[in-house]
């Protein structure tokens, strides 16, 4: 009893100590996430792929897959964007050119106007694709976990899936019709994969930082979200500093052709249709070649 009174005490204690914080005029903060997203590669490509094959392309994926973001954020606005490193030299066949044009760019919140703004490179043009936050309802759980040295309660929601995320993809499931389609020796990456229409995402929030944001187009919640769990991919917290010495400007990026999210992911689609000819092609005159 005295140690939930003590734990209870302690953190009402924190919210004073943070909603003082946070009333500062030039409130800011900068949080530190690692997003890591597992796939089961052995299930792509068949026998058409020996282990080495697959192994090497997991490796090459892992840097698509395992990245750190930077959110730094006010009362009311916010920038996400990727820690860049810089990228590993090696060839990569389709599906691992397709996937890292699917990456995140910098993306902008406003909490006022609950608009988004992404800044994206896709196969050396620049776009400005124009969003919304992601209305999600929500179930508040009483469920806490500590995560550093912030209590994080638990929400739980679900998510429809941008048929664009690849993020989410899985193996198709193939019917008999499927199969016999299959054995063309045209049967490209884009094929072997299907994207659910929505996921169950977990988020851990923290009211120590009354800020309705989080990573990527994630908020919505009486605090920042610390971790997120929606499908393979998980995005935790790793470290945060709340009103850095040093304070970045948060303004909407400007550059590219604006778009909405439909017509960028039109863009993409036709681009991934444009490769599959490429790789077809190839694909059934070496199969014509081989007869």
């Amino acid at each position: 009893m005295k140690s939930n009174l003590k734990t209870v005490f302690t953190f009402c204690i924190a919210i004073i100590t943070f909603t003082s914080t946070f009333a500062q005029k030039n409130f800011q903060g900068k949080a530190t996430y690692q997003s890591k997203t597992t796939m089961d590669m052995s299930k792509f490509g068949g026998n058409k792929m020996s282990d080495s094959q697959k192994k090497m392309i997991a490796e090459r994926m892992k840097t698509m897959l395992e990245k750190t973001y930077i959110l730094t954020f006010n009362k009311t606005e916010s920038t996400y964007k990727e820690d860049e490193k810089l990228a590993a030299p090696g060839k990569s066949g389709m599906g691992v050119m397709m996937m890292g044009s699917f990456s995140a760019g910098k993306q902008y919140k406003n909490l006022k106007t609950q608009q988004t703004l992404e800044d994206k490179e896709f196969f050396g043009k620049q776009f400005l694709i124009s969003d919304s936050i992601p209305k999600l309802k929500w179930k508040m759980t009483a469920e806490t976990k500590q995560i550093g040295k912030y209590l994080c309660m638990k929400a739980t929601a679900i998510k429809p899936i941008d048929q664009m995320d690849f993020k989410n993809m899985r193996k198709k499931k193939n019917t008999k019709k499927d199969t016999a389609k299959d054995s063309s020796a045209s049967k490209s990456f884009m094929s072997e994969i299907d994207i659910p229409k929505e996921v169950e995402v977990t988020a851990w929030y923290t009211m120590q930082i009354p800020v309705s944001n989080g990573p990527s187009e994630y908020g919505g919640l009486p605090g920042l979200i610390l971790e997120i769990n929606e499908g393979r991919t998980t995005i935790l917290c790793s470290k945060i500093v709340l009103n850095p010495t040093e304070k970045e400007e948060i303004k909407a990026p400007t550059k590219g052709k604006k778009v909405t999210r439909k017509e960028y992911n039109d863009i993409m689609m036709k681009k991934i249709n444009e490769m599959r000819e490429m790789y077809g092609g190839r694909g059934r005159k070496s199969g014509m070649g081989r007869h």
